[in-house]
């Protein structure tokens, strides 16, 4: 089974605490857009093997999806047996979540091959335990993502548009980037009532004044107000960091417009794409 998987974006990410566990409880936006990693599951006759071409995605017990797969195979009391393959179009270590979108892929399909009658409800445990982004992985669209990323309530999808993303040639650690929060005393919070209602409302220039990333208070990318210059100069609504970063990403309500963005960041960077939004996070692609 073959199915594609969407990156996603942080309209709004605020950190609004201390889950009892010690995590940062979040208060999250999330959208999906049609930038996909493709995951192929094939049936074996035991183990849990991982396949990919790219040479710096780990294929052993690091990668997310060997871990979704063997708490897959746990719940469900199901004995293992299956093949991952990813094709890797998502940025790795980007703030897009390609590895909640691959882990959340290989749910899907596992789910569809070996437990159908698994409620919805039940896969996203697992896929909460798996990683913290990939409940919202499984459902996509536009949604508000609370604590850790698992709760999870639906929202109005977004009025038609298109988003350039850029991702400077630089990784950013999550871990690091987190303790970074917890060393910043004085954090600006954002309005997060005046979000839910533009979301609610489908305002899109509320939204767009009212959409925000904490992380941009402490997680240091050289080239963002550049990349950001850009953007709003090619006509973009809203340019904003994507999660921990460094992908930085403008939403444009002309499709031109955010063509002539990507072309004049291509000159500057590899890792640039258009994509509009998707209103689901995984998509069936073939048997």
């Amino acid at each position: 089974m073959q199915v594609q998987a969407a990156a996603k974006l942080n309209l709004m990410l605020d950190a609004v605490g201390t889950l009892p566990d010690g995590y940062h409880s979040l208060f999250m936006i999330m959208q999906s857009v049609t930038l996909y990693d493709t995951v192929s599951v094939t049936e074996t006759d035991g183990g849990i093997a991982v396949a990919c071409a790219d040479a710096r995605v780990p294929t052993d017990e690091r990668n997310i999806v060997h871990k979704a797969a063997r708490l897959f195979f746990e719940a469900t009391g199901k004995p293992a047996g299956v093949r991952i393959a990813i094709d890797k179009r998502i940025p790795m270590a980007a703030g897009l979540a390609g590895g909640s979108a691959d882990a959340a892929g290989t749910l899907y399909c596992l789910r569809a091959m070996f437990a159908p009658t698994l409620s919805d409800r039940a896969l996203c445990e697992i896929g909460e335990r798996t990683g913290a982004d990939v409940p919202f992985a499984l459902t996509g669209g536009t949604a508000l993502c609370m604590e850790r990323g698992g709760v999870i309530a639906p929202l109005r999808d977004l009025d038609p548009c298109w988003f350039v993303l850029c991702k400077p040639d630089m990784d950013v650690s999550t871990k690091a980037a987190y303790q970074k929060l917890d060393e910043t005393p004085r954090l600006r919070h954002l309005d997060k009532n005046a979000m839910l209602y533009a979301v609610h409302k489908g305002d899109m220039a509320l939204l767009c004044e009212k959409a925000g990333n904490v992380f941009e208070q402490v997680v240091e990318v050289p080239l963002r107000p550049y990349i950001k210059g850009v953007m709003r100069e090619c006509g973009a609504s809203l340019a904003l960091m994507s999660g921990s970063g460094p992908t930085v990403y403008g939403l444009f309500f002309r499709k031109a417009d955010a063509e002539r963005c990507a072309e004049r960041l291509q000159k500057k960077f590899r890792e640039v794409y258009v994509c509009e939004r998707a209103v689901r996070g995984i998509e069936e692609t073939g048997a």
